[in-house]
């Protein structure tokens, strides 16, 4: 079976965003105002193979934590369909 996952990684809300906060105080300057706070994280998708969807899921786990994500100062979330 085929099936797409979708990932989005963030930094822990601990840390600081270098990236978010220059956004944030750069914003402004295209007329956005009233913004609290920006994070900047990551978006990435895969089309997979596996068996069943528990398969799925495990490669997507192991993916996320042994490559995309840097599980010491980010987080990770996905989410899965079967195409």
């Amino acid at each position: 079976m085929k099936f797409l996952a979708r990932i989005d990684i963030m930094p822990h809300t601990e840390l600081l965003d270098p990236q978010g906060k220059t956004v944030n105080k750069n914003i402004h300057n295209i007329g956005v105002h009233d913004v609290d706070d920006i994070r900047i994280g990551k978006h990435i998708e895969i089309t997979l193979n596996a068996e069943s969807e528990q398969e799925a899921r495990d490669k997507v786990e192991t993916s996320c934590r042994k490559l995309l994500a840097n599980i010491i100062m980010e987080n990770y979330t996905f989410s899965l369909e079967k195409l």
